[in-house]
């Protein structure tokens, strides 16, 4: 693996992208486009085993987003038992394992694709019929479908950005009610 550490083997030895600061940067055309090639690169990866779809998620599948320059992409897969044989798979192309029991999310398996010591991917492993497959898929269609809505969540994240820069999980929780009101909107 490129440079990285995979933290299910060698727990003891934290990589520098595991604490690297919440950077929120100006929105960049070229994201989608990242997103389609990263997501078809990811689809054929997984190919043996079964892979149902590959989605761009997150807000650099937002147009006009203010992001963290992170690709996030989330795969359906009709199992997750081979993880081992995945994270195999994966390393080959520089995605670094975060398991379970560090993630704090049972619900999904989460690789960090890493470049020069930063993130350029995250790669949400879900089991198909997933709950949070639709509102990852409904969140980020509800964002693309209205402007003052992006620009609601990108003034949100970059006041959070700025108050939780050293705490990646403190950024996530806060934008939990933002995320849930939208869901909840008609």
């Amino acid at each position: 693996m490129e440079g990285g550490v995979n933290m299910k083997e060698e727990n003891n030895k934290v990589p520098v992208w595991a604490y690297e600061a919440v950077k929120i940067v100006k929105p960049d055309p070229m994201w989608i486009e990242k997103g389609i090639q990263e997501g078809d690169e990811v689809y054929h990866s997984l190919l043996e085993f079964d892979v149902k779809k590959v989605e761009h998620i997150g807000s650099t599948a937002i147009p006009n987003l203010p992001a963290k320059p992170i690709i996030d992409l989330m795969a359906s897969l009709p199992s997750l038992e081979p993880i081992d044989k995945i994270v195999e798979t994966l390393a080959i192309d520089d995605w670094h394992y975060v398991p379970p029991e560090l993630d704090k999310r049972p619900w999904r398996r989460f690789f960090v694709k890493v470049k020069n010591n930063k993130r350029v991917s995250h790669l949400h492993l879900m089991q198909t019929g997933e709950d949070r497959w639709e509102k990852q898929l409904l969140f980020r269609d509800k964002l693309r479908a209205n402007p003052h809505l992006v620009e609601e969540y990108s003034i949100i994240k970059q006041q959070l950005a700025l108050e939780f820069n050293n705490n990646r999980e403190g950024y996530t929780e806060a934008k939990k009610a933002f995320i849930n009101r939208v869901l909840l909107q008609d």
